[in-house]
């Protein structure tokens, strides 16, 4: 008789996605040949995962683990497991793997392009989504793993590959003639991974001005990798004779509105890089001076692993990683500290808390489910 295993769920609902419900069911604890089945250990949660559930059927991420219950979904979240069966050649249990994981005791996929870095999940439902979230890492050949640091791992790398990426694009782009950098939602972590990169890189002689709340504005501010600070409330009082680009990572439409009549023909580029405040798509708006612009990551990694090679790109991304790592986990003055949790209830807990309010920008996430 096979062995049988009960596998725990958290899922979402998607029409409120602070309310959540833990569920159970049983399957074989044994992996199938092709298959590997995974533990799941350690998982970050930010409002990122907010924003892959509420962008979660118009953009695909609901369809990464389907969650079999109308109107439920499964939310993805970044982290590390481990391999408890496994029926694919040269995949050993006991191994680790980062990777893109529901908010689940158990995993089991298609483990299909084997090679000594990882392998992909080949499932069928996962076949005609974003490659990149296929795609598991393992720890034992990573050149940035360190065990000590998963946590902090799980928080930045999926964010900070967003930062890093934004900030060479960016550069690579000369700025687009701006001689200003307005960024919004500057507590956030991928808001300040992006200006960490610009302040160690070439953009050095732009100024990187972090708008946000009065009450993220000494965080903000001891951060130490933006130029100036101002809050929003001070949108109109900036100076309209210098060119400027406005890199928004909150989607607030009115602050949106407020910028393109303030600064005018000042406004060189709206670059639209993510959404901490509105889980929505942006709407049109008739608004003076050049119209938003999605920033994709993966449209810049493309284009660097063709001029670079993905050996260099890799390079490139893990240095920077690594330097932002030991700059957020300073001891002596750290912007960030982890917050860990051990269970299903109390991801419930934070889930709730950062769909209500964002969270506390000092503060990082992880729950521990193995």
């Amino acid at each position: 008789m096979t062995d049988r295993l009960t596998v725990t769920l958290l899922l979402t609902d998607k029409q409120d996605l602070g309310r959540s419900l833990i569920a159970t069911r049983e399957e074989s604890a044994e992996a199938a040949p092709g298959e590997v089945l995974l533990r799941i250990d350690r998982l970050a949660l930010t409002t990122n995962n907010i924003t892959y559930a509420a962008f979660g059927d118009a953009m695909g991420y609901w369809g990464f683990f389907p969650s079999g219950r109308p109107g439920w979904g499964h939310m993805p979240a970044w982290g590390f497991a481990d391999v408890v069966s496994s029926g694919v050649a040269g995949i050993d249990v006991g191994e680790r793997f980062y990777g893109y994981y529901p908010i689940a005791s158990h995993i089991r996929m298609q483990a299909e392009r084997v090679t000594g870095r990882g392998f992909y999940d080949g499932s069928a439902h996962r076949k005609a989504l974003t490659s990149a979230y296929n795609q598991y890492g393992r720890c034992s050949e990573d050149p940035v793993h360190a065990e000590a640091l998963e946590s902090y791992q799980a928080l930045i790398r999926p964010l900070f590959i967003t930062s890093f990426m934004l900030a060479d694009f960016l550069e690579d782009n000369g700025f687009f003639g701006a001689q200003r950098l307005l960024i919004s939602s500057a507590s956030s972590k991928t808001a300040y991974g992006t200006a960490f990169c610009l302040s160690e890189g070439e953009g050095k002689g732009v100024e990187r001005l972090g708008l946000t709340s009065a009450r993220n504005e000494r965080f903000v501010r001891g951060l130490g990798c933006y130029d100036a600070v101002a809050r929003y409330d001070d949108v109109e009082k900036l100076d309209k004779a210098v060119p400027t680009l406005y890199v928004d990572f909150s989607g607030d439409e009115a602050l949106r509105g407020r910028i393109h009549h303030h600064l005018g023909a000042a406004l060189v580029y709206d670059c639209y890089a993510g959404s901490a405040a509105n889980t929505e798509f942006l709407k049109a708006q008739d608004l003076p001076g050049p119209a938003p612009q999605f920033y994709f990551a993966p449209v810049q990694i493309k284009k660097r692993n063709a001029d670079w090679g993905p050996a260099v790109v890799n390079a490139r991304f893990n240095a920077a990683q690594q330097s932002f790592i030991a700059r957020i986990s300073d001891r002596s003055r750290p912007w960030l500290t982890v917050v860990e949790a051990l269970g299903f209830e109390a991801a419930q807990g934070v889930i709730a808390a950062l769909n209500a309010n964002g969270g506390d920008p000092r503060e990082g996430h992880v729950v521990l489910l193995g």
